[in-house]
C-alpha cells in the first residue's frame, strides 16, 4: 500500500502512548456494562412482556451481541487488559463462549492478516467488501436474509459442521464438545435461569432469536460501513471507513466506538474508548479532509448501492 503508513506517522510519541494505553477498569467496566444491557433487557421484557418489548429486547440484545464480539477484537489485540493471560482468559469465557465463539488465538492470527493486508488481494476479509456497490434490490435481500434468520441459520450450520468434524464419530463428538461444550452448558444456565423465572421461552426469544437476525444485520452493516466502496484501496486514509455514528446508531447497529475503524487502522492496538481520541487529534492535524469519513450509516448504506447523493 502506498502512502503513509506507521502509527509514527499520524501520531508523535507522546499521542502513541496515550492511545495505546489501556485501562483495566476500563476493559472490565466495558465487559460489564455489555452484560448489564443485556440482563437489563431481559428483566425488563420478563415484567412487561409484549410484541413491542420482544421486538426491542431482539434490537438491544443483538447490538450487544455484537457489542461481545467487539471488546473480543479488542482483546485480539491485547487491549482489554494488560495481563495477557487475563485479556485473552476473559474474551474466551465472559465474551465469547456464552455467545458462539471459543478461544480467541484462532481469530487474532486470522485477523492481524486483515490489518496487514487491508483491501488487498491477500485481504481475508475482501470478500466481505469486494462485492460492492450492489443494487438495492440485491441489499434487501441481504437484509430480508438476516432478519429472517436465513443468515443465521446457514452461519450455524457452517459452525456446527466444522465443530463435529472428524474421521471417526467419537472423534467429531469429542472435536464438537470442546469447540462448543462449554457454550452449550453456559447456554443451559441462562435456559435455567429464564425457566427459575417462569419465562422460559425468552431465552430463546431473547438470546437465540437475535443472534440468528438482528445480530446478522448489524454485522453485515458494520461490515459495508468499515471497507465497502472506499475511495482508494491503497491509502491507508482511504481504505477504511469512519463513520459518524449519532446515538441512535450507537445503541443498535455499532456499540462501543466500533464506528470508528478507520483510526482502528492507524493504530490496531488502540482501546475502543480512546478510538474518539485518535480521531480528533487526526482532525487536529488537518488531514479530516483526506480522511474517508461519512455521516451516518444510511450514507453509507446508499453508497453501497451506488445511489449516494
Amino acid at each position: 500500500m502506498s502512502g503513509l503508513q506507521r502509527p509514527r506517522d499520524f501520531f508523535t510519541t507522546t499521542e502513541l502512548a496515550q492511545l495505546r494505553r489501556v485501562s483495566d477498569w476500563r476493559g472490565a467496566a466495558s465487559i460489564v456494562h455489555c452484560w448489564t444491557v443485556i440482563v437489563a433487557t431481559w428483566v425488563t421484557v420478563a415484567m412487561w412482556t409484549n410484541p413491542l418489548t420482544v421486538l426491542l429486547g431482539i434490537m438491544i440484545i443483538g447490538t450487544r451481541q455484537l457489542g461481545l464480539f467487539v471488546l473480543t477484537h479488542d482483546a485480539a489485540h491485547a487491549a482489554l487488559f494488560n495481563n495477557r493471560k487475563l485479556n485473552d482468559w476473559a474474551a474466551q469465557w465472559l465474551l465469547n463462549r456464552p455467545h458462539t465463539d471459543g478461544p480467541i488465538d484462532g481469530y487474532r492470527k486470522y485477523h492481524i492478516q486483515h490489518h496487514v493486508n487491508t483491501q488487498q488481494d491477500n485481504d481475508p476479509d475482501l470478500a466481505l467488501s469486494a462485492p460492492f456497490p450492489i443494487s438495492k434490490r440485491s441489499l434487501l435481500r441481504k437484509i430480508w436474509r438476516d432478519v429472517s434468520g436465513q443468515t443465521g441459520y446457514k452461519q450455524y450450520g457452517r459452525l456446527i459442521s466444522s465443530a463435529f468434524s472428524g474421521v471417526t464419530l467419537s472423534a467429531r463428538v469429542a472435536n464438537g464438545w470442546a469447540r462448543l461444550g462449554p457454550n452449550i452448558l453456559i447456554n443451559l444456565v441462562f435456559l435455567t435461569c429464564f425457566a427459575a423465572a417462569g419465562v422460559w421461552y425468552l431465552y430463546f426469544l431473547l438470546w437465540v432469536v437475535p443472534s440468528l437476525t438482528w445480530y446478522r444485520l448489524v454485522v453485515r452493516i458494520r461490515n459495508i460501513g468499515e471497507h465497502a466502496v472506499v475511495p482508494d484501496n491503497s491509502d491507508r486514509l482511504g481504505n477504511t471507513r469512519t463513520t459518524k455514528a449519532n446515538w441512535l446508531e450507537r445503541a443498535f447497529i455499532a456499540p462501543y466506538h466500533v464506528h470508528f475503524h478507520l483510526e482502528h487502522h492507524l493504530i490496531a492496538n488502540c482501546p475502543h474508548y480512546r478510538l474518539p481520541l485518535a480521531h480528533r487529534f487526526l482532525l487536529d492535524k488537518g488531514l479530516g479532509e483526506q480522511m474517508e469519513i461519512q455521516p451516518g450509516y444510511p450514507t453509507v448504506l446508499r453508497m453501497a448501492t451506488g445511489s449516494a447523493g
